[in-house]
């Protein structure tokens, strides 16, 4: 693609700290989205759902089998706004560059915040924080600190290199599928601009990579959230 991020760099006199603006009016822009849909859900309840609260009542309910898959119900129906947060905008988020993309001269404003690593890491990194602080909270510092000692006290040094690899691999699974459609996408759309009959052949391989985005997407979201309660199950149980 030959479009580029707007940046702000140097940012607070910093050198090497830049500032990516589309990232940032994304972000804002599934937070909102991500808002309107729950409001909208959550007005004129009714004890028959119909219609679209019928729809987020199935994706509560989707959200609590992940949770009763991966711990007690009674120890993880705590993460049920987390896990229903994380789902819900993940998607949102994934899909929004698949939807269109917003291209103003050669600075890309519009597109998927999640093809960014940094928020995809930051999403990852506070995760994983998260993790330790329901850890310490539910087990108390003494108890979650035996846990990196268990079953043998060796492996310590590898269960603290496992919490640096569970927020890369986290981050980036999530930022490389969704970057990589995005590029791809581009392709075949800046292709459909080459000539008239091209524009044609064009439509199908857009549709169907569009698609298919739309499952990447929904998947990545799943495994996300899933993986968020799985390392939750690890800090919180005591059987796992």
């Amino acid at each position: 693609m030959d479009h580029e991020s707007p940046l702000l760099h140097d940012l607070f006199g910093i050198p090497w700290l830049d500032f990516n603006l589309s990232t940032t009016l994304m972000t804002f822009i599934s937070s909102v989205i991500v808002f309107i849909i729950c409001t909208l859900a959550a007005r004129n309840l009714q004890m028959k759902p119909t219609g679209f609260q019928n729809f987020m009542e199935w994706v509560v309910d989707f959200v609590k089998g992940i949770i009763g898959d991966t711990m007690d119900w009674k120890t993880g129906k705590v993460f049920l706004p987390l896990g229903l947060t994380l789902l819900v905008y993940i998607f949102i988020s994934n899909i929004l560059g698949v939807i269109t993309m917003g291209v103003w001269g050669h600075t890309l404003w519009w597109k998927s915040p999640t093809s960014d690593a940094t928020l995809t890491l930051s999403l990852s990194a506070l995760v994983i924080v998260l993790t330790h602080y329901y850890g310490v909270k539910v087990k108390g510092f003494k108890e979650y600190a035996k846990d990196y000692v268990r079953p043998v006290p060796f492996l310590l040094p590898f269960k603290i290199i496992e919490e640096f690899t569970n927020t890369l691999t986290l981050g980036l699974r999530l930022f490389g599928n969704i970057f990589a459609g995005e590029i791809l996408l581009g392709l075949i759309t800046k292709m459909a601009f080459i000539a008239a009959p091209i524009t044609f052949i064009s439509i199908i391989p857009m549709m169907a990579w569009q698609g298919f985005s739309l499952f990447i997407g929904a998947i990545q979201a799943f495994i996300f959230t899933m993986l968020t309660m799985v390392y939750m199950s690890h800090k919180v149980s005591s059987d796992h």
